[in-house]
């Protein structure tokens, strides 16, 4: 699987974002999908994830209520929605795509995109 994430940007705290990534490469669907995100010198933090149906979610505490993921199959696409952004959500934001149950710990994900920055200025 190939993932290419995009719409990373500058924007003002409580502002919104949206990330999509987009996939390619083999069947998609099977695949659970998730997002992380990465500050300089810190380990890459579980953000939110989605299974295959799109009928689990599961998100980190400090996203909860604010961020939402989902995805699109027929476009092969999954998407995190981004509300009330706030200076400690600047970072490198990663899709990743796994085979299996959904997961918190970034070393169990097999297959990960080239990052996009999100910078939120307050």
């Amino acid at each position: 699987v190939q993932l290419q994430a995009s719409g990373g940007g500058m924007v003002q705290a409580g502002g919104s974002l949206r990330l999509p990534c987009a996939a390619s490469g083999r069947t998609y669907t099977n695949y659970v999908m998730g997002w992380f995100r990465q500050t300089p010198g810190k380990e890459r933090e579980f953000v939110a994830a989605i299974s295959w149906s799109g009928g689990s979610t599961y998100y980190a505490d400090s996203v909860k209520g604010r961020f939402t993921i989902s995805r699109d199959n027929a476009k092969n696409t999954v998407y995190l929605q981004m509300n009330s952004l706030k200076p400690e959500d600047t970072a490198v934001y990663y899709c990743a795509a796994r085979l299996g149950p959904i997961v918190v710990h970034s070393t169990a994900w097999n297959y990960w995109g080239q990052g996009t920055l999100v910078t939120v200025s307050s």
